[in-house]
């Protein structure tokens, strides 16, 4: 069992950035990719970005693409979202998981597991 450890949310006004932290204990993430998911209160948990064990591939919600960029230091187990342009829309608990297949980069929450606490991102207007 991995365990997931999410930091760096907080309050930012529209428009600023917040960089989230994902470190892994346990179990490497040899060889899976990593995704980030969030979830709104009164809401379903929905994908945001998923990568690749080796970092090539990546793969983005609709929402968030061209403001929010995935990576991932395997050397430090850690997987990071920069997250530009924040909208208020944004706002949620914010999530890393590891998928539970190593070869796709799957936006359904149930080909994941090891979920951490999440980290709140809030987005004043």
């Amino acid at each position: 069992q991995v365990q997931l450890v999410e930091s760096g949310g907080g309050l930012v006004q529209a428009g600023g950035s917040l960089r989230l932290s994902c470190a892994a204990s346990g179990r490497t993430l040899d060889n899976y990719p990593m995704g980030w998911f969030r979830q709104a209160p009164g809401k379903e948990r929905e994908f945001v970005a998923a990568i690749s064990w080796t970092t090539v591939g990546t793969r983005y919600a609709d929402s968030v693409k061209g403001r929010f960029t995935i990576s991932r230091d395997n050397a430090k187990n850690t997987v990071y979202l920069q997250m530009n342009s924040l909208k208020p829309e944004d706002a949620a608990v914010y999530y890393c998981s590891r998928s539970l297949y190593t070869t796709y980069m799957s936006s359904a929450p149930s080909d994941y597991d090891s979920w951490g606490q999440g980290t709140q991102v809030s987005v004043s207007s």
